[in-house]
């Protein structure tokens, strides 16, 4: 995959790869433009800081709330560029998440509410907030009260990078990798939720897995979605799903990552689907394409093969007319 960009050229990031990034940087040939840039940023950076001391921002939040909306952004660049005063930057950041509302949330006070047996600093990159807080992969974490930062400037996919962790917590996109949430009691019942599967569930995925074929890198149970039937995460190495996009926008992705699959295993119409018997493979296999395209319309992305998937939906509609 290509990624020869930087903050200037792609306004994103590749993942956990920061020393990569870094690497392409200084490969690209036009050092005296990123020194300038990052000298630009570096001053622009120190002027916001002096705007925006840390005890306005801690006893003013009304006020500064006004200044971040105006400095935030710069702030950010900060720290992705800004080695030195990270730290003192990740305290000035304040963010809107799934628990603030309209309200903005500083990096202390999420450390200061995370839930026992929380690892991480959870977020979810995008450009549209409505569309993030409609997300399936934010079902597991709203099911358990773990709050999610919700990211929606360009420059996030940086910063997330190069700036790993805050307080000892490492920052982890829900939209990557395991979400390790089994651990976690859900707020309804009070309980960790069991995640065995039964061996029924088990073939069904497998069953999935098969018929899909390349088309994704691997089917999993999921322990992230508590409504949704399925959803679409990036693997734990690389970018998420929103910096791939980025890259795909920039002209800067060579190939995709293929995506993980995560099934919903107590989801009613994925336990009927898994009881059907071999009599009904070909039915089947059209569900697990359609189960596919629905993650990926849930992602915001069309179906993968527009033909193909309204032959399948056609087959499924007139099924279910036969049996009237």
């Amino acid at each position: 995959m290509q990624q020869d960009c930087d903050l200037g050229t792609c306004g994103l990031a590749t993942g956990d790869r920061g020393d990569e990034v870094r690497e392409h940087e200084r490969a690209d040939g036009d050092e005296p433009d990123r020194e300038r840039r990052e000298g630009r940023v570096r001053n622009d950076v120190e002027g916001a800081r002096e705007t925006v001391p840390e005890p306005t921002a801690d006893n003013d939040a009304e006020a500064y709330a006004k200044i971040w909306e105006n400095f935030g952004v710069v702030l950010k660049e900060g720290l992705y560029e800004d080695y030195e005063r990270r730290e003192q930057l990740l305290k000035l950041a304040r963010f809107r998440t799934t628990a603030s509302g309209d309200a903005l949330r500083g990096l202390v006070d999420y450390v200061g509410a995370m839930k026992e047996g929380q690892k991480a600093i959870f977020f979810m990159a995008g450009d549209d907030r409505a569309r993030l807080e409609a997300s399936p992969q934010l079902e597991g974490f709203r099911a358990r009260g773990i709050e999610v930062l919700l990211l929606t400037d360009p420059v996030d996919s940086f910063w997330t990078t190069m700036a790993p962790e805050f307080d000892g917590k490492p920052f982890k996109s829900v939209t990557q990798g395991a979400a390790d949430l089994s651990e976690i009691p859900l707020l309804d019942t009070g309980t960790k939720r069991d995640a065995e599967i039964s061996s029924e569930i088990a073939t069904f995925l497998a069953f999935v897995k098969t018929t899909l074929g390349d088309e994704i890198s691997d089917v999993k149970a999921s322990d992230r979605l508590t409504e949704s039937a399925v959803c679409l995460v990036a693997p734990e190495h690389g970018p998420d799903r929103q910096f791939e996009r980025l890259l795909n926008a920039a002209g800067r992705l060579d190939k995709a990552a293929k995506p993980i699959l995560e099934i919903n295993p107590r989801h009613e119409r994925v336990a009927a689907l898994a009881k059907l018997g071999k009599e009904e493979s070909a039915f089947k296999e059209d569900a697990a394409h359609l189960l596919y395209d629905e993650a990926r319309v849930l992602d915001g992305d069309k179906p993968a093969d527009a033909k193909a998937f309204s032959a399948r939906l056609a087959r499924l509609i007139e099924r279910g007319l036969a049996r009237r």
